[in-house]
């Protein structure tokens, strides 16, 4: 089952892809990373999302530090096959490192970026050193 589902899956020169995780409650875009295989096989294994950091260079589980984990409820792949959406429950309901419920949280408005929603918890509380 794994094997046929990688078949499928078009990474980009570097063995990444984009994965976009939709709040299965609302729609909401929470957050784009980068996946690669071992990503994408350790998600179907475990069923929480799992990422490719690209500045540390290594496989890292959404929540492992924060302990916002993101439980995956179904998985979209797009026509070109090198995008896929996760649509997932997220716990705490903060899926951003600024603690806040997602990473699109700034809006062009008047030709200036403008937070438009609240930081839920302070980072330092959620990545003590």
């Amino acid at each position: 089952m794994i094997n046929a589902a990688l078949d499928e899956l078009n990474f980009n020169d570097e063995g990444l892809m984009p994965a976009i995780a939709i709040n299965d409650l609302n729609d909401a875009v929470l957050m784009v990373a980068w996946i690669n295989e071992e990503a994408f096989v350790q998600s179907l294994k475990t069923g929480f999302a799992h990422y490719f950091s690209r500045s540390r260079q290594r496989l890292w589980q959404k929540g492992e530090s924060s302990g916002h984990n993101q439980t995956i409820k179904s998985i979209h792949l797009d026509c070109d096959g090198d995008v896929l959406t996760w649509r997932v429950v997220q716990s705490g309901g903060i899926a951003c490192h600024t603690g806040r419920a997602t990473c699109f949280y700034r809006q062009l408005i008047d030709g200036a970026w403008v937070d438009t929603a609240p930081v839920l918890k302070d980072p330092a509380e959620m990545y003590p050193e």
